[in-house]
């Protein structure tokens, strides 16, 4: 069973690598991971870049103004291909087996 997990980001540089570093701890590796960022000024990007050069599962990345966090996250669940579809909010962190 493939994952696919949604995370929605814009100027969120504070508190994302600690969300994309706890998805990256997960056991499972049947993973897509689906980032939908609303064109970033702050250093949100850079981490996105770091974290999908150490992954070793699948990353879409998207960068494009959207209308807002709901729009965000509904153009990532278009994109997500995975059997079960999950939501990682930039400032939420899972749960570490």
């Amino acid at each position: 069973m493939k994952v696919s997990i949604v995370t929605a980001t814009y100027n969120c540089g504070r508190t994302l690598r600690a969300s994309l570093d706890s998805l990256a701890r997960q056991t499972c590796r049947k993973i897509e991971h689906v980032i939908i960022d609303g064109v970033s000024t702050d250093e949100t990007l850079q981490i996105i870049e770091e974290y999908i050069a150490k992954v070793d599962y699948e990353v879409k990345l998207i960068s494009e103004p959207d209308e807002g966090v709901y729009d965000a996250l509904n153009k990532g669940i278009k994109l997500a291909t995975g059997d079960v579809v999950g939501l990682l909010h930039s400032d939420d962190m899972l749960v570490v087996p």
